[in-house]
């Protein structure tokens, strides 16, 4: 009798102690994407501060080309009320780099522009904050795969679904962001 109370037992604090090792594993890789969002976050609205100090520079420069600077302003706009969840996010920032793309082919057409200094350190910064930017979203993506995987991993995901853990998507840019914009002149 001694000796199947005592298996019993070590199976029960078995169960338990996988069961805990589990949920703290899914809580840890669930903190680990938030903390991810808040980078991209953070890089994001880096990003959208740089913007008006661009185009005000050029809007010295290229004042005739007010159908660019206002596109870039009202994607910048919209990717500041853009939703908090990353296909919102991915779509409006898509938009937002198509128009940069065009603001920066203004520097090719206007000479002085892309001798000014300002406009120099702001495309380096805007530049710097687009890597800063890449990397967050990998580093975003990267944790939800490893989330996800742990969700579906038996037994975890039995435990997961008793628990109402769920899947989390990842962070993808739209078809705007990954075509060539045309700038004409």
């Amino acid at each position: 009798m001694w000796p199947l109370v005592i298996i019993v037992l070590i199976v029960l604090v078995a169960m338990v102690t996988y069961l805990i090792v589990a949920y703290n594993g899914l809580i840890r890789r669930r903190n680990q994407i938030e903390n991810a969002w808040s980078q991209i976050d953070v890089q994001l609205k880096r990003r959208l501060d740089l913007i008006p100090n661009l185009v005000e520079t050029v809007k010295g420069y290229a004042a005739h080309e007010q159908a660019t600077l206002d596109a870039v302003i009202t994607a910048r706009n919209a990717a500041v009320a853009a939703p908090d969840t990353p296909a919102a996010q991915a779509q409006a920032e898509g938009a937002l780099t198509g128009t940069l793309r065009q603001l920066f082919a203004l520097g090719e057409a206007y000479p002085d522009l892309k001798a000014n200094t300002n406009f120099l350190a702001l495309q380096e910064e805007l530049s710097s904050t687009e890597g800063r930017v890449a990397y967050a979203r990998q580093y975003y993506n990267d944790s939800v795969l490893a989330y996800n995987n742990k969700l579906q991993q038996f037994p975890t995901m039995i435990f997961a679904r008793m628990l109402h853990f769920e899947r989390r998507e990842y962070f993808e840019a739209d078809e705007a962001a990954r075509s060539t914009p045309t700038v004409e002149f």
